[in-house]
Formats: C-alpha cells, structure tokens, sequence
C-alpha cells in the first residue's frame, strides 16, 4: 500500500480520532497498526490534530482493535459533528497536564532549591538515613501521578517493539529515581565520589514536559479554528413550510425540496435556489469577499451564509454532507491532515529517532563511565539521562503538520480552498501561469457596449427591434440584448416569421416590417448593403466586441456590440504576478483578435488563441517539458483535462462542478487576486515549514552533543537534566508559535 499525499478527489475514506500520541515516532506506529489491516489502502495519520484518514473497504472496529493493540486509542470521526465535545476534551486534556505539572512543581522546585542551598542532610548522615527514602517514596508517588501515562504508554509500545518521546522520557526520569535510591541505599560503598540523589531531577523534569505538552495542546486546538467556525456556520435548526405551516425542525430532518422560510438576521439552513421573496446574503464567511451579495427569484443560496434584511423562501436542493459548507469543511480536513512531500524527511527521521538516541545515550554512559573524572558514575548517569530528555522529537513532529494546518484554515478565511498538501507546497513554485478567457479572465456575463443607430432610427428602437427577434433566440448573445432591453423598460413587439440562420444569425417580421439581425454573411446572403459599415465593425472587435448588423427592410439600422468584459481586478492581478515573476498565458478557443483586445486590458502580453478544448492540457504539458512548473485557472468543463494536467490546478468557484473536482485548489469567489494571494500563502508556508525543520533540526543536532557533555572538556558545560526538560518543552511551543504566525503574515 502506499502512503502518500491522497488525491482529493478519490473516495472520502474514513477519518479517526488517534488518542495518545505523544510524538512524531508515535505517527509511524499508529499509521503501521493501521496499514496492516486488511482492506487498507491508504492511511495518513497527522500528528498535529491527532486524526487519522484511512481509505479503503474496512471495518472500524477492526481499525480501533489494531490502533489499540499498538498502544493508542481511536474513534471514527462523523466530519459534521458538533466541535464542542472535542473542545471540552481538548480542555480538559489541557486542565489535567497543567494539574500534573503543578503537582511535580509543587515538590520538586523547593527540593532542588533547598539542595542547591545546602538545606538538605547530606545522604550519608543519620537525618539523610530517614530523609531521603521518604523523599524517595513521595517522588515515586508523583512519578506515578504526573508521569504515569509516560510509563504504561512506554510499556505498550515496548511489547510491540516499539519507541517513542514516551520511551525516552520514561527512561530518563525512571533511571533518575532508580539511580537516586541506589545511591541512598549503598551510599557507604560509593565513597569515591560524593553520592548525590537526582530525585528534584525527575519530577522538575516531568512538571516541565507537562506544562510544554499543556501549552502545546492549547496550541494545537487554536489551530483548528478555521473547522470550529465553519461547523459553527450551519445552524442547528431550520423552518420549513409544510402543509402552509412554518415549523422549526432539526437540519437534518429537512428533505430534498422541501420549501424553507429565512427571516432577516437568520442563517441559511441548507443549500437552495430562491423562489419568492429577495433579501441580499452575506457570504463572506465562504468567499472572503464582505460585500452582501443580492438574491432574487432563481439566485442560489448557501448554507451557513448570513441573511440580511429581506425575507424569502427557498427550495433545498442539497442537504446534510451535501451541502457547499459540509463539502468546503471535508475539504479543508483533508488539507490540513494531508502531507506535502517535505514532511516526508521528517517523518523518515522521526522513525529512527527515539533508537538512535538511546543508542546515543548508552554510548555517553560508558565514555564518562571509562574516561570521565571522578565521580565517573555520576557525570556518566547524568549525561546520559541528560541526553535522554533533551532528545524528545516533538518539535520535529509538529514542524510540518501544525503549519499546514494553519495555513489551511487562514486560506479557507479567505476564500481559498486548498485541497492538498503538496498544491500547498507547490503553488509557491509555478514559474508559469496559464488562463482561461472566459469566466476566469472575464466575467463570463456578455452585455451590451455599445449601439448605434443609423439614419432615421434611434439607439431605442434598435434596441427595442434586437430584443423582440431575439426573444425567440437561445442563442448566448441574446441574454445580453434582452437583459438591456428590460433594464430600459423597453416593451417589446410580437415577431412573426422568425427563422434562425445557424453561424449567421436571424430573420422575422416586426410590424410589417422585414427585420434581420446578425453577421456580414447574413446581410450579403439576404443582398444588404453593408460594406460602408465594416470599419466601425472592424473597431468594435478590435476592443474585443462581437458586432452585429440590424438590417430593416434591406437596409442597415443600426450597429450592436456584445462584449463579456474583464473581471475588475483582473488586470490588478495579472500586474501582481508578472511582479512575482510569473510568466502569465492566455489560452481561449476564440479568436485572435478578439483574444488580443481582451489580452490587452488584462495586461497579458503571451497569448494561444483558437485552441480546442482538448488541446488546453496539451498546452500545459508542452510548457511543464520545457521546464515550467505549470499552473492553471479556469472554470469550465473543457478546462477540467488542463487543470489536472497542470502542476497546480485553480478552479474558479463559480464555475462547473467537474471543473473545480479536477483542480487543487478552489476559488470560492471567482476573484483572479486569490490566485497571487494563494501562491503568497504557499511560498510563506514552505517556510515557516522550513523554519520549523530547520529548528528542530538544529535544536536536537546541538543539544544532543551539549546533553552528552561535548563542551565539557574545553569549556566546562554541562547540561543538567532540568534544563534539558524545559529547553524540549520549549522547543514544542516555538514550532507551534512560529507557525500561529501565518494567520498574520502578509501575503503579496
């Protein structure tokens, strides 16, 4: 089987809770437990919000038997279920570390002061002869209270030969009490050198890894904000009309169809299309953009999105896991548990930490045992155990996951969907950016921009003449020219005769009237005089507008121009990312010129025009063989093939269904500037990332050889055991600190 990064568009697998992992060592035990159960395909297990996600024909219960075989616990997570359970267990996961690392406190901050100051019998003394084995007996017991779950999860992962942060921890602060009471125990045999007991060692050491794991915990749930307010989004209730009765029922009691009634200031229930009524709906939440957005009869609305002021009713078209909210949340728990291919080091490295280190820790025991000075025993027992503690591979653990996680969230604010780690890690890196026309660069949306009139007609009645032929029309362009006749009011006039000249354009009589309207090759076919017109026709598609010729009883009326203009903040983004470097194409299947004159306003200088559907991913492949690292943008179906070609694919939101399953990563609201902004968001992240692996890295690499006693010899440092306890709780939060910065950072 393997484990790596999923495709999000494969099945949705089934996502665990994974109780009692402590460090990254514990993400290969668990995933191993996993993978060896049968029907098992994929497993992914994320350190840094405790989840697994397996794929594949398999039973839960046998997943939960084989997760707690190995030491752990695990339960099947629903995906929409209400985040204040997991809150309050986070919470009181948090309350009860904080309480251990009180109680080791407590006791073991007086007993190391009143050691330091000579306040203590010395071990060998008749006081020392009772004092110490019950100061034994109570650190056995804290041993037990504050460290207990370090002990039975090292014994459990010790049967499955196994080790983990627990391992190390459980040796270091066992051998520190073990060492301590022989030494109180044969004190007159061990003359040679002055006994001293490590008892405030063990428990300090365990009041400091309870307070980091405490603050880490806290840590790790603010980084799942971003599901808490979007589950926090949906309501829990929902009023439906039935029978002409409003009633308020749970959400999920509401069916297909079902009629539902929103009041002003209320949240939408569940996905619909608006049938009476209007009101504006604020979308931010999903989008990112704060502008309300205006419902009328046939508008979709969301769930979870904020009614405004108007009340009307909807018929629910999708419900439940179905519902835009329940698939963006799948979406970005997807995201955040997936792996990008750099945490792939880590992951091997955290593998073959925690033996490495007790290899490490036996090899510094006996070189202070046979060469260290006098007292040898003891400079070789407290490096050793020194070694231990400081070796803890958390941060190395956290480095990748818990930035991802971050990230994820502050894109899904955004009104970016990031549905991969490793989209996460290379839209930072694409060299070259290609764009659909239609619906990506411009609005998709024809209107009309320009009429003019000819003779002894006006712009109205051009107008009003287009209109009422192209009332019969389904042509795209006719949208344009009836949606600006009912913006003028303009009453239209029966037709009759109509005839459709497929590629020409259109015929019928208006009021006695022989009335044509389309291309050149209509009006040459029907005998118009039209060529005295063909400059001005020229012009109009030069801006990028197809004109059409409005001929009345064989002579030319008048001129109107359709044109789907540019998105507003287009141009805005295409200068953004030629600044960033991004080589920036536009592909189209129209024409050269009318691509040009669009090219032209949205600042792209680099066009393909009149290119097939199909041959859009060969574009892409083209460009990736000529060593580019290949983005894309569109938003319809014949740009599905090139989205999955490209090295990252950004499906605009508001386009096909199949568009935005092929793509990496959705724009929720169509805006070009969320592209920019989500390769920002990915470069920032890759380093956080490598900031956090470079910590780690650098902490273990520098205080394994300071544990071990390295610059003793030349500088006389030695690390105590104390110390080190603190140094790894602290590199834990730094990793998790470091990575809460992107939810700040700017971006572009």
């Amino acid at each position: 089987m393997s484990n790596e990064t999923q495709d999000s568009s494969a099945d949705e697998g089934l996502r665990l809770s994974i109780l009692g992992m402590s460090c990254a060592g514990c993400v290969g035990a668990v995933e191993s437990a996993i993978a060896d159960v049968d029907g098992v395909d994929f497993v992914s297990v994320n350190f840094a919000d405790h989840t697994a996600l397996v794929k594949g024909d398999v039973d839960p219960d046998l997943l939960r038997k084989s997760v707690q075989d190995a030491g752990y616990d695990a339960a099947v997570m629903e995906g929409l279920e209400d985040p204040s359970e997991q809150e309050a267990q986070e919470l009181e996961r948090y309350q009860r570390l904080m309480q251990k690392a009180k109680v080791a406190a407590i006791f073991g901050i007086p007993l190391m002061s009143f050691s330091h100051l000579g306040w203590l019998p010395e071990i060998s003394s008749p006081a020392g002869s009772w004092f110490w084995p019950i100061v034994a007996l109570i650190t056995l017991g804290i041993l037990r209270y504050s460290g207990g779950h370090f002990f039975s999860s090292a014994v459990k992962l010790l049967m499955h030969g196994q080790a983990n942060m627990d391992t190390l921890i459980a040796l270091g602060t066992g051998s520190a009490w073990l060492y301590s009471c022989v030494v109180i125990d044969f004190s007159s045999h061990l003359t040679q050198f002055a006994p001293h007991a490590y008892f405030e060692a063990s428990v300090i050491i365990l009041a400091f890894i309870n307070f980091g794991s405490a603050l880490e915990t806290r840590a790790r749930g603010r980084t799942s904000s971003a599901i808490r307010e979007l589950i926090g989004l949906q309501p829990r209730t929902a009023r439906v009309v039935r029978d002409g009765v409003d009633q308020d029922i749970a959400i999920e009691e509401v069916g297909l169809a079902e009629i539902v009634r929103v009041r002003p200031g209320e949240k939408i229930a569940v996905d619909g299309v608006l049938i009476e009524g209007h009101s504006s709906v604020d979308e931010s939440m999903l989008t990112g953009e704060p502008i309300p957005i205006e419902k009328v009869e046939g508008s979709e609305v969301v769930a979870g999105t904020m009614n405004q002021k108007g009340s009307f009713l909807f018929k629910a078209t999708r419900i439940g896991r179905d519902t835009a909210l329940a698939q963006i949340i799948k979406s970005v728990r997807t995201a955040q548990g997936s792996k990008p291919a750099i945490a792939k080091l880590a992951d091997k490295i955290s593998s073959v930490f925690v033996p490495v280190v007790v290899c490490i820790s036996l090899f510094t025991f006996c070189i202070w045992y046979l060469f260290g000075p006098d007292p040898s025993m003891g400079y070789a027992f407290v490096t050793s155990m020194t070694v231990l503690v400081i070796a803890c591979p958390c941060a190395l653990g956290l480095a990748t996951p818990i930035s991802v996680m971050v990230s994820v969230g502050r894109a899904a604010k955004m009104g970016i969907l990031i549905r991969n780690g490793d989209a996460l890690q290379s839209a930072g890196r694409i060299t070259c950016l290609i764009l659909d026309k239609t619906g990506t660069v411009t609005e998709g949306k024809p209107t009309v921009s320009a009429i003019e009139a000819v003779g002894k007609h006006d712009d109205e009645s051009i107008l009003r003449l287009a209109a009422s032929i192209e009332s019969g029309s389904e042509h795209p362009l006719a949208a344009a020219i009836l949606a600006a006749a009912e913006e003028k009011k303009i009453k239209l006039e029966k037709s009759t005769g109509f005839e459709a000249i497929a590629g020409h354009g259109i015929a019928a009589t208006i009021s006695e009237q022989q009335v044509l309207f389309g291309n050149e090759a209509l009006m040459a076919e029907k005998g118009v005089k039209y060529t005295q017109h063909l400059d001005r026709i020229e012009s109009l598609s030069a801006l990028g507008q197809t004109a059409m010729m409005l001929a009345v009883d064989g002579e030319v009326a008048g001129i109107i121009a359709v044109s789907d203009p540019i998105k507003k903040d287009s141009a805005k983004a295409v200068q953004l990312l030629r600044q960033q470097g991004i080589r920036v194409i536009m592909v189209t299947g129209d024409n050269e010129i009318t691509a040009n004159a669009i090219a032209m306003q949205a600042g792209i200088t680099e066009i393909r025009a009149q290119v097939l559907p199909e041959d859009k991913a060969a574009v892409a492949k083209q460009l990736q063989l000529a060593g580019e690292i290949v983005g894309m943008v569109g938003d319809g179906i014949n740009d599905a093939p090139a989205l999955a070609q490209a090295n990252v694919g950004f499906a605009i939101g508001t386009g096909t269904d199949v568009a935005i399953e092929s793509a990496d990563i959705v724009i929720l609201q169509g805006s070009l500037l969320k592209v920019p902004e989500a390769m920002s968001l990915s470069k920032q992240t890759v380093k956080n990332i490598k900031q956090n692996l470079l910590g780690a890295f650098f902490y273990n690499t520098i205080g394994i050889p300071v544990a071990a006693g390295l610059f003793f010899p030349v500088f006389g440092i030695l690390l105590s055991p104390m110390v080190a306890g603190a140094a790894m709780a602290m590199s834990s939060l730094t990793v998790v600190s470091n990575a809460s910065r992107l939810r700040w950072v700017k971006l572009n």
